[in-house]
């Protein structure tokens, strides 16, 4: 299979050394043997049809800040949606950053890998998160294949999680923990007695928090993630603008402390029943929603079978790189070992 990765931070990193480290046992377990033959950053690319060394990018990007400047195999100043056009490649890898305000260069990256017959495996959440819906129809039209596996949960599998408990039983509601960062920070607030802009600190200071974090801490992160389950698990057509929205900013420790003399506790909680909806929310301290630090958690309730739960990391550079890869196996299997 060969495969053309577009971006090249701390996922796309990752994700060229982990298919270079489980090269022989993606074949001995799949027959599956994937070639990185094409990267793509913000200012060059790389391409070899025969495959890149993961090291040498890695090298090319730390000296000169882009994979472009890679010797014999480098471009500088590229157009990224051409070379995706004119790529040889089967699979497309979208895993830039997440821009929910300004999809529109992901989304034409990935218009340009279906209209060109390629399968597309995303981790950027912004395009599926206003035009899920178009995308799916767009991929079924060119029938390739379109996964998403690593937009919510990292590399916890949430979203096949959710599908496996939806087979034999409607999804009454979903609840859902889904923003590290938030987390941590109302963590911080209950635990350690800490102010909001205290907590924020904190989560900076060990990474947890982007230096501008209004996308998780004014609950769009969350929101993004709840539209990709809704879209891809329920199949039930939405876009960012049917959420109702709101963050963590007025959450005082007043509120707290209040709850928690009451037995409860305040999560960030992304929730579809009737309608789709992300804010601050007091829930019981034995929820199995109330879970610690940047963990994740998905609660779905069925009309029978009652609740099922799944905790995990929902971030990480390893752990997403891992969703990627059992996203680029199930294509694999889906196009009958020949993607």
């Amino acid at each position: 299979m060969k495969i053309l990765l577009v971006g090249f931070g701390v996922v796309g990193k990752a994700l060229a050394l982990l298919l270079e480290g489980q090269r022989a046992a993606l074949y001995a377990r799949h027959g599956f043997s994937p070639a990185l033959v094409g990267v793509i950053d913000s200012r060059g690319a790389a391409f070899d049809d025969a495959g890149l060394d993961p090291e040498a990018l890695l090298a090319a990007k730390e000296r000169h800040g882009t994979v472009g400047a890679l010797p014999s195999r480098g471009l500088e100043g590229v157009q990224d949606v051409e070379l995706i056009a004119q790529s040889d490649a089967q699979v497309v890898i979208e895993a830039t950053p997440t821009s929910v305000a300004c999809p529109t260069a992901a989304l034409s990256r990935l218009k340009a890998a279906f209209r060109t017959g390629k399968h597309v495996v995303c981790v950027n959440k912004g395009p599926l998160a206003v035009a899920f819906p178009a995308l799916l129809e767009l991929a079924r039209h060119n029938r390739v294949e379109l996964r998403f596996s690593g937009t919510v949960g990292g590399g916890t599998p949430m979203l096949a999680f959710a599908t496996e408990c939806t087979r034999g039983s409607k999804v009454r509601a979903l609840r859902a923990v889904l923003n590290g960062t938030t987390n941590f920070i109302l963590w911080r607030m209950e635990r350690e007695g800490e102010g909001f802009e205290a907590a924020l600190a904190e989560a900076t200071r060990l990474g947890y928090a982007e230096r501008d974090p209004s996308a998780d801490v004014d609950g769009v992160d969350a929101a993004t993630k709840l539209v990709i389950l809704a879209n891809g698990v329920l199949g039930r057509p939405c876009s960012l603008a049917d959420v109702s929205i709101a963050g963590i900013r007025e959450v005082s420790r007043e509120w707290i402390d209040r709850a928690r003399g009451q037995g409860r506790v305040v999560k960030l909680i992304a929730e579809l029943e009737r309608g789709l909806s992300v804010g601050p929310r007091e829930i019981p301290a034995d929820s199995p929603l109330n879970v610690p630090a940047s963990l994740n958690a998905l609660c779905v309730e069925l009309e029978s079978g009652g609740e099922m739960t799944l905790v995990g990391r929902g971030a990480g550079g390893p752990e997403t790189a891992t969703a990627i890869v059992r996203d680029l196996i199930d294509v694999w299997h889906a196009q009958g070992g020949r993607a």
